[in-house]
């Protein structure tokens, strides 16, 4: 039992991680995109607009990943919870092997709500942004 609970204690570390690096991407997300088009907006640069909405796409597809290897760990933390002691699942594994059909694929982590709803309005307001300094 005890050897179930620093398990569980490890898989909740891992857990709390990635869900810490989503949060930072998010931040960094921001800031990138609100400094690219602060830049575009004093400095007239038509490149600076579409390298804020790339680095939209790339940090919303990294956010992605840390969302989908959340998920996974706590499917993985569901499994070791309600089998305590199963062969499935061996102990202190951190093999998130049997959880992959049950958390969705990475493509379906980009489409989520949470995520969707962030980087979308994000991406549409670099780009009304983007074009409202071009051609001014």
């Amino acid at each position: 039992m005890n050897e179930t609970i620093k398990h569980l204690e490890l898989i909740e570390t891992v857990i709390n991680r990635m869900s810490q690096a989503s949060f930072i991407v998010k931040g960094w997300t921001i800031t990138l995109a609100v400094a690219l088009l602060a830049v575009a907006a004093n400095t007239m640069n038509s490149w600076c607009g579409p390298l804020a909405l790339a680095s939209t796409c790339v940090f919303w597809g990294l956010d992605a990943y840390y969302l989908r290897q959340e998920r996974l760990y706590r499917c993985l933390y569901e499994k070791v919870r309600l089998n305590r002691g199963s062969a499935e699942i061996p102990s202190f594994s951190m093999d998130t092997t049997p959880c992959e059909n049950e958390a969705g694929s990475w493509h379906d982590t980009l489409w989520r709500p949470t995520v969707r709803w962030f980087y979308g309005i994000l991406a549409v307001i670099v780009i009304v942004v983007s074009v409202l300094i071009y051609f001014s």
